[in-house]
């Protein structure tokens, strides 16, 4: 008889087994998240509203590990789930379904409202699996663009300051006016989200914030974000009504991260789902930029638990790029 349940750390061998042949970084990476668990133990005790750490569950047919899977409160708004990690056994989806419905129906009945994952657009199976098996739809989707050899058309460097708590407000009013409107339901944002957590230094990723604004108000936002110390991911979110640089925005942004390090990756985010998605999309190609990942925003709003149904190793990392 198979079962759910969360994960502790007397799991750590038969994980370590599961993913012997994995490659270093992610075998690495997931291994020490296990190690982690014991911290977690007051994170899994809290209500919802205080979670600040992901969690994982694994699904167990006669003391075998067939399944993983892993979620994260949305920093700001915990009753915003996402799934940022499904692990089974080669070709054993109905695992994945199982997992998946197992986490709707448990943080949904604790008060989660939503329910994300982004996944890869190659992965037609597990797409599949999120809309066709648990209910799911298909938002948008996510770009990123590799920064190699960025010549701008310009030196200028747009002026940020660092973003504080008392700015939350405006941003989130920023970001939201950017959505399509057929999108505002789905991927709107609360001013919460873009306050600092109060365990920042617990989360599984580092980022920086700026805001630039003028006598009006706040006239962009930019956050820089790194789970590695090595792969920074550059968002951009920009008021339509006043005149702003991508090139100055993304020379400041650069200029940020080289003050740290010498050696980095970068990429910018491209959302598919803002009104100047397009306009964007047409600079990155006049920059001569690649596109090198495209994910889709798949998005469940919880109304009542699902019924539970029937149905060597597959993994998913959902999210962003994954440092090599």
């Amino acid at each position: 008889m198979a079962i759910i349940r969360r994960l502790n750390c007397f799991d750590y061998p038969k994980i370590k087994k599961m993913i012997s042949y994995l490659g270093c970084d992610i075998n690495d990476k997931f291994l020490k998240a296990i190690s982690e668990e014991p911290a977690g133990f007051l994170n899994s005790i809290l209500p919802l509203k205080f979670k600040f750490k992901s969690e994982s569950y694994i699904l167990l047919e006669e003391d075998e590990i067939l399944g993983i899977i892993t979620i994260a409160p949305t920093v700001g708004n915990p009753y915003k789930i996402n799934i940022t990690r499904l692990i089974f056994k080669q070709n054993l989806y109905d695992v994945g379904k199982q997992l998946v419905e197992f986490i709707i129906a448990r943080y949904g009945a604790k008060g989660a409202v939503t329910f994300n994952v982004i996944v890869d657009q190659s992965h037609d199976e597990l797409i599949n699996l999120f809309m066709e098996g648990c209910g799911f739809r298909h938002c948008s989707f996510e770009n990123l663009w590799k920064l190699d050899n960025f010549i701008p058309q310009t030196h200028d460097t747009a002026l940020f300051r660092h973003c504080q708590n008392s700015d939350a407000k405006d941003v989130a009013m920023l970001y939201n006016a950017e959505l399509k409107p057929h999108y505002k339901h789905s991927l709107l944002r609360l001013d919460t989200e873009y306050k600092e957590p109060v365990f920042a230094g617990m989360t599984g990723y580092y980022k920086n914030r700026y805001v630039s604004e003028n006598s009006g108000g706040i006239t962009a936002y930019l956050s820089i974000t790194t789970s590695d110390n090595f792969n920074f991911i550059i968002d951009i979110s920009l008021n339509n009504g006043f005149e702003i640089s991508y090139d100055a925005v993304i020379n400041f942004a650069l200029s940020e991260i080289t003050s740290r390090k010498k050696k980095f990756c970068a990429f910018l985010k491209h959302r598919q789902y803002t009104v100047n998605a397009d306009v964007f999309e047409k600079y990155l190609h006049e920059r001569n930029l690649n596109c090198i990942q495209t994910q889709c925003v798949l998005v469940k709003d919880f109304y009542k638990p699902l019924k539970q149904t029937e149905s060597p190793l597959q993994i998913f990392q959902f999210g962003e790029l994954s440092s090599n």
